[in-house]
């Protein structure tokens, strides 16, 4: 039997995404899926509901209470998770750990959950990647962000009263938010430096001409991300850094660990020796920050440096991020959806088994099961 699927207006304050473009809700509607729009849920993306062609546009009542399968971006509340039938199931971003109320209403309600941010990063998944595709958006915007605060030109200028320097940008951690910030700060016309800790991404950001600062720690970990570095790499890393940092003009953070908090690598010393006028952009921001003086989601002044620490930052570009994300659910829905439109999920398969959240009454996941039995202890 072909089910419904619903595209709620997003609940979370200051989220103008949504889950599906009209291009995608169209290509699930080809597939014999019922596609309910929550009238206005694409509105803040700038997709009015007339552009919804193939889908029904429907009451918040309707969209969650015929439900068989809801997409969202953001994590649903506990009332709406009520509003929702027993057994269901739901595609979001979860953030469990910062979450644990959501995750035990959708046990007790036996909803079957996935959740985008848990799909294992391997080659065949590249193409679900949420954290990837909302990344290369918050780097984009975090450059924009860098030149707007600055006090400085981006790009060298030959003027009647003179030739302009171009400004200096430093851009920490080269994954894929560092990689579109170095990009785009390169194209606006500054010079850029990177540094990661990993020193496999060498490469990636001199192909963007980029100069790698090379400290003399490394930090290779598994699945693409960095391990936890030692009191002393700690130290060596922070001495060798001050000195670079201390030249800057924008510096623009992005080290980020998915389910733990930012790793603090700016600290109050190295804030105070940057020059008057320089702008640092906490892109980890959602994770406390990489600078120890951030405020998530403030800008303020410390002795003449700008910290900026913007939150939900894709919601910035909410259209391009609203495609980028509809394409993500649609590759990864796509193998889930039989002929006729049911919904038969392959639990054989390591992509679906490994994004569960909550099925059949029960946390799936590991970790989420074992920090909500901390919390709970």
């Amino acid at each position: 039997m072909a089910i419904k699927l619903s595209v709620p207006r997003e609940s979370a304050s200051g989220e103008r995404r949504v889950a599906l473009d009209p291009s995608v809700a169209a290509k699930f509607s080809d597939m014999g899926i019922t596609v309910q729009l929550e009238k206005g849920a694409g509105s803040e993306a700038h997709f009015p509901d007339a552009a919804y062609e193939k889908a029904s546009v429907v009451d918040t009542e309707t969209a969650y209470g015929q439900s068989d399968l809801m997409v969202r971006v953001a994590p649903p509340t506990v009332e709406e998770i009520n509003q929702l039938p027993e057994g269901s199931t739901v595609v979001s971003l979860f953030h469990a750990h910062r979450n644990p109320d959501v995750v035990k209403a959708m046990q007790e309600r036996k909803i079957l959950s996935f959740a985008m941010e848990l799909i294992p990063r391997i080659s065949r998944a590249q193409s679900m990647d949420v954290l990837s595709s909302q990344a290369a958006v918050v780097g984009y915007k975090g450059a924009i962000m860098g030149s707007d605060l600055s006090c400085r030109f981006f790009p060298m200028l030959t003027t009647a009263a003179g030739t302009i320097r171009p400004a200096k940008v430093i851009v920490i951690g080269a994954g894929v938010a560092g990689l579109q910030a170095i990009a785009t700060a390169k194209r606006l016309g500054a010079m850029v430096e990177a540094y990661d800790v990993r020193s496999a991404t060498k490469e990636q950001v001199e192909s963007l001409g980029a100069k790698f600062l090379d400290l003399g720690v490394s930090a290779e970990g598994e699945g693409g991300y960095a391990r936890e570095l030692t009191a002393e790499e700690k130290k060596q890393q922070q001495d060798a850094l001050g000195e670079y940092i201390a030249k800057a003009d924008v510096l623009i953070t992005t080290a980020a660990i998915p389910g733990r908090d930012a790793p603090k690598l700016i600290p109050k010393i190295m804030v105070e020796g940057m020059k008057p006028g320089a702008v640092i952009i906490d892109l980890a921001a959602e994770g406390g920050g990489n600078c120890e003086l951030s405020k998530p989601g403030e800008t303020h002044d410390h002795k003449g440096v700008i910290i900026h620490a913007p939150l939900n930052v894709p919601s910035q570009v909410p259209l391009h991020a609203s495609e980028m994300y509809a394409k993500n659910l649609l590759n990864f829905l796509t193998p889930m959806i039989a002929e006729g439109g049911e919904f038969q999920p392959d639990w054989d398969d390591e992509v679906i088994a490994k994004s569960v959240l909550t099925r059949d009454g029960e946390i799936v996941h590991e970790a989420t099961r074992e920090a909500l039995k901390g919390a709970q202890s």
